[in-house]
């Protein structure tokens, strides 16, 4: 039988990885007929996912997940197919997970410069002394 193995690195921490975990199991069991199941753990969880020809499951951690995918005989043809589609979703989870997070760090960045840029015209315009009144 044909094997998938898949390891992604992420920054997510735990809580978030579920998340990401949680997601994607929704997605296998809506497009695949995938019938998932999540074991949570201290540091790590288990999805073990299950369907006709496929079985496997992913190891969620705080700093990566691993996929591991056992293809039945049929399935087997399509091994390269579906470990590019797995592969696929993961990734775009991983980038909408990884895009949320900085967005609130880059919304105050402007904010602060700009408290910047008025704390020194303020400074500028005490500096200036003013022309004596005639």
């Amino acid at each position: 039988m044909p094997d998938i193995r898949i390891h992604r690195e992420h920054h997510l921490g735990l809580h978030k990885a579920r998340k990401v975990a949680l997601q994607w199991a929704e997605k296998a069991e809506a497009k695949f007929g995938m019938a998932c199941t999540l074991v949570e753990g201290e540091s790590s969880d288990t999805l073990e996912f299950t369907r006709s020809g496929v079985h496997g499951r992913l190891i969620v951690a705080a700093d990566h997940f691993d996929l591991d995918a056992k293809l039945g005989f049929l399935l087997g043809a399509f091994a390269k197919t579906i470990e590019t589609e797995i592969q696929k979703n993961l990734d775009q989870l991983l980038t909408q997970s990884a895009v949320k997070a900085p967005a609130k760090t880059v919304a105050k960045a402007p904010a602060k410069g700009a408290e910047k840029a008025a704390a020194k015209t303020v400074a500028k315009k005490a500096a200036k002394p003013k022309a004596p009144k005639a």
